[in-house]
């Protein structure tokens, strides 16, 4: 009989591996890769390899602290808020202040800091819902970007620094500021994959009582959490006017919906407790395949926004889907094994 067993066990163990999120999100990704590359004209050269690149960037980044914050059972709406606010006070600095352009990035990912802590002083302290709060943020930061730098726009960066953020790394396509955004990358699947605060997220995100009780400092996780997405969001705003050579406070408008769509498209869930770093790069390169794909091939911009759209409302209702059909093919197993079981018994009586 058991036997038996450890032969069901082990069938059963390599294809629930291959059906995980991962596995699933990155074939995905590789056929699309692949359809797109037979049949979109120039898809399948070194510059389209760079555009693609330098599009992903800012979601990507933003990607990592959302993940965390996701996982750990709140969402940031506010985040192309905080990368617009970033831009305007860039330009305001470089344009009236005369200070050292680095020093004047660096003033403004405080910024971006001082956003993440103010969300989360609300949400940790004051216990306020992330979904409010950050709908508030949201409006807020961007109104802030006006009042910062009003509709003009800045655009007299140092030469060097516009060209670096799309500079290419020799005859490959590949952006050299993808140096960067690995590094992160890196980073934040260490801290989440690694350590034992990247562990206690998993618990916060099933139950906060449950990770309490175990010893998880929940107010403080989840305020260092939105911290990062603010300092996150701020490297892209920085990014972004580099980028663009241009600060204006409509900068990265919108990109929020893309990010939240590459993360539960990645397999993070929604309702927290569950996600992973690789699910999440192979999510972003997936909506960027994609979106960029459909560019090539002269769809209308509106259109791209439908495909987003849709991409996000696939990524919360598949998971659902998924669970009810697993469970409704285990329950059938069980019945099944039940019924297989019991008829050996009566043979053998």
């Amino acid at each position: 009989m058991s036997e038996v067993l450890t032969d069901i066990q082990r069938k059963r163990t390599l294809p629930r591996w291959l059906r995980g999120n991962d596995a699933i999100i990155i074939g995905a990704l590789l056929i699309v890769a692949l359809v797109a590359c037979l049949t979109v004209r120039n898809f399948a050269s070194t510059t389209t390899l760079g555009f693609l690149l330098i599009q992903i960037v800012p979601i990507l980044l933003i990607a990592m602290p959302m993940a965390l914050v996701i996982i750990s059972g709140e969402i940031d709406l506010s985040v192309a808020s905080t990368a617009g606010l970033t831009s305007a006070v860039m330009g305001v600095l470089w344009r009236d202040s005369g200070l050292d352009i680095w020093l004047v990035m660096l003033l403004s990912l405080v910024v971006g800091l001082l956003c993440g802590a103010f969300n989360g002083f609300l949400i940790t302290v004051l216990g306020l819902p992330s979904l409010a709060v950050t709908i508030g943020t949201l409006a807020l930061f961007r109104g802030l970007a006006l009042v910062v730098i009003g509709d003009n726009k800045v655009s007299d960066f140092p030469e060097e620094l516009t060209t670096l953020a799309t500079a290419k790394i020799g005859a490959t396509g590949i952006p050299i500021v993808m140096i960067g955004v690995l590094a992160i990358v890196v980073l934040f699947g260490v801290l989440l994959h690694f350590t034992p605060f990247g562990r206690g997220l998993y618990a916060l995100g099933y139950s906060p009582e449950a990770a309490t009780f175990v010893g998880i400092r929940v107010g403080r996780a989840k305020f260092w959490l939105f911290v990062a997405t603010g300092v996150v969001s701020a490297l892209v705003g920085v990014y972004w006017t580099l980028r663009y050579a241009s600060a204006g406070p409509d900068n990265a408008t919108g990109i929020e919906l893309s990010v939240i769509a590459a993360v539960l498209l990645g397999g993070v869930s929604i309702f927290g407790g569950k996600g992973s770093i690789p699910g999440v790069v192979a999510g972003v390169l997936l909506i960027g395949v994609v979106t960029y794909a459909l560019r090539l091939g002269k769809v209308p911009e509106t259109t791209l926004t439908i495909v987003t759209g849709a991409l996000l409302v696939i990524s919360v209702l598949a998971p659902s889907i998924a669970g009810r059909v697993r469970e409704r093919v285990r329950l059938a197993r069980v019945h099944r094994e039940v019924q297989r079981l019991s008829t050996a018994g009566e043979q053998g009586v």
